[in-house]
């Protein structure tokens, strides 16, 4: 019978806890190893070397003294060392295993001992005059007329690290990897408990609740920053929704007129019989008011693009070149209307971004502004570098302009003023500017035109980043 696993058991975080213990295993064991050798390897090859020394200089003395010198040598040595102290010891013997001097008792060695190195148990004396058999490591050398040099000394305490550390080591290292898992499974559960939070949050928002958050607790972690990174997202879903929940009302509302005035001429062409003069009359007001329902829905669809975040060409774009062209395009449709009209554009304006929407954007406030502007009056054109790493875009009219209280509202899809209604249109253009603005990282927002009372005038601005 299989036993179904908890689920913190399967989370990534659990896996990645019990990797961080293994790794640590590995650590212990790399730290048994590394303190060996830097302690017991370190201190018993250091002793290993001065013991060569000592028994290289002793050679040395009765090499270019004699044996009376060697053994007035050793005496002087023995006697500096103190019982019970980890300091060489020394035995210097004659051929018939009389001790010439040093601390140690005779030593027997064979004939076939021919090692320089010996490992023997030897009796060291204790301070109360017992003796103590420890292990020892010598040198021993034969020299003329059979006498024996042998220096030794205790490797018992070396010995006797190596168990005390791995002793210590395995003692803590349980200890450290059942910390390590706890930290683990701590760490998993609160990483399981914000996974759990998001997930929460995207089922709510699958069920319709589209104003519920991820929670942000403020520590700043990478839960956080996918959290408010969520909560933008969802923030911009609920602003899409709410949009197009009104969609279909304000798609009824501003089609409705063009459509029933369409029906209508067509019935009243069927009922009656028609001239020639008058059936080309109905026909034509007919294709304006097809053109105006589809113009409505390329508009719309257009507006979507930009929306869902169509791919702009972002490149450096010439917006002094540019304003020039729309200068020149837009001059005779001033002077038609009744409206002076006037530009000031700055020398050199490039911004990065999209030349065919910004041209869009623009081409549609001058034709509001055309549109609003009683005559007389005036439009004018400004570009300008800003302080801010931007190009600034004004597009000014001296018309009603729009009041401060309904200058958000008119950037939403559909929403005309009242004082608009009876001017063709789809209240989709300013709606496009303002998604034009925000592909390019911009501002589009409007301001007083510093006219009078009748004629307020409005400043439509636009900022983009400079290219």
């Amino acid at each position: 019978m299989m036993f179904p696993i908890p689920g913190l058991f399967r989370t990534t975080t659990f896996k990645l806890a019990l990797v961080h213990t293994a790794v640590f295993a590995v650590f212990v064991v790399g730290l048994l190893i590394y303190l060996y050798t830097s302690t017991v390897v370190f201190v018993r090859s250091e002793a290993a070397a001065s013991l060569e020394a000592e028994f290289s200089e002793l050679l040395t003395v009765y090499e270019r003294g004699d044996l009376g010198q060697l053994s007035r040598s050793v005496r002087e040595r023995s006697s500096a060392s103190m019982p019970g102290t980890r300091q060489f010891l020394y035995l210097l013997q004659d051929a018939d295993g009389e001790k010439i001097g040093g601390q140690l008792a005779g030593l027997q060695v064979s004939d076939e001992t021919v090692s320089k190195k010996l490992f023997i148990d030897i009796e060291y004396p204790k301070p109360d005059g017992s003796f103590e058999a420890r292990p020892s490591e010598g040198r021993f050398a034969r020299l003329e007329d059979g006498v024996i040099l042998f220096i030794a000394y205790d490797i018992d305490e070396f010995l006797g690290v190596l168990p005390r550390i791995t002793r210590v080591v395995w003692t803590a290292a349980p200890i450290g990897l059942l910390m390590s898992l706890l930290g683990g499974i701590i760490v998993s559960r609160s990483a399981a408990r914000r996974a759990d939070e998001l997930a929460n949050t995207a089922k709510a928002v699958m069920g319709g609740d589209f104003s519920r958050r991820v929670p942000v607790d403020g520590s700043g972690d990478e839960f956080d920053r996918l959290g408010e990174q969520l909560n933008a997202m969802l923030e911009r879903i609920e602003q899409l929704m709410q949009s197009s929940r009104h969609i279909g009302d304000a798609i009824a509302h501003d089609l409705r007129s063009p459509i029933t005035r369409l029906r209508n001429r067509l019935e009243t062409a069927l009922s009656t019989p028609l001239s020639h003069h008058d059936a080309e009359d109905a026909l034509g007001h007919t294709l304006n008011e097809v053109d105006a329902v589809l113009a409505t829905f390329n508009a719309i669809l257009r507006l979507s693009r930009l929306e869902a975040g169509e791919a702009a060409r972002m490149v450096p774009t010439d917006i002094t070149a540019l304003m020039l062209e729309l200068g020149e395009l837009y001059e005779p449709a001033c002077e038609a209307a009744g409206l002076e009209f006037s530009s000031d554009i700055g020398r050199a304006l490039t911004v990065k971004g999209d030349r065919s929407m910004i041209a869009q954007a623009l081409s549609n406030l001058i034709d509001n502004a055309i549109k609003y502007t009683p005559p007389p009056g005036q439009i004018r054109l400004e570009a300008a570098k800003a302080r801010d790493n931007k190009v600034v875009i004004r597009v000014i009219d001296t018309g009603p302009g729009i009041p401060e209280g309904d200058r958000e509202s008119v950037m939403k899809r559909f929403v005309r003023l009242e004082v608009s209604r009876s001017e063709p249109g789809s209240g989709l253009g300013l709606s496009l500017v303002k998604a034009v603005a925000d592909i390019h990282k911009g501002e589009f927002e409007f301001s007083d035109g510093g006219g009078g009372a009748d004629r307020a005038g409005l400043v439509a601005s636009l900022r983009l980043p400079r290219g």
